[in-house]
């Protein structure tokens, strides 16, 4: 798990990077049509999350504790969540809340397989 943890705690600061860009993007479409859509400040937050978990994920890699693994459940999940709920007409959003929900289940798996070990 500690090699997952680091590719996708690096993946997801390189997605931050898109993930935000794309969402000022979609934000100003929404405000340029008008139609009260709220996907593009939603994917902000979850490029911020995704940013979060992705540190949070390097940083903790080697803890054999599960401090680290339940903080990756909740902002991961929370960005799932949030991007699941809120996509809209941004409709990548889709796609970088199930990259959220992948890590979020792997983070359950390791606490799983930790609790086996010990």
């Amino acid at each position: 798990m500690k090699v997952w943890k680091l590719v996708s705690g690096i993946l997801s600061m390189v997605l931050f990077i898109l993930v935000a860009f794309q969402s000022c993007a979609a934000g100003v479409s929404n405000a340029l049509e008008n139609n009260g859509e709220v996907s593009g400040s939603a994917g902000l937050i979850v490029a911020v999350l995704m940013l979060a978990g992705g540190i949070v994920s390097v940083a903790t890699r080697k803890s054999e504790k599960m401090g680290g693994n339940i903080a990756l459940i909740i902002l991961f999940g929370l960005a799932a969540l949030l991007g699941f709920s809120n996509y809209g007409s941004f409709s990548d959003l889709m796609i970088w809340s199930v990259w959220c929900l992948l890590n979020a289940i792997l983070a359950v798996v390791a606490i799983i397989t930790g609790k086996k070990k010990a």
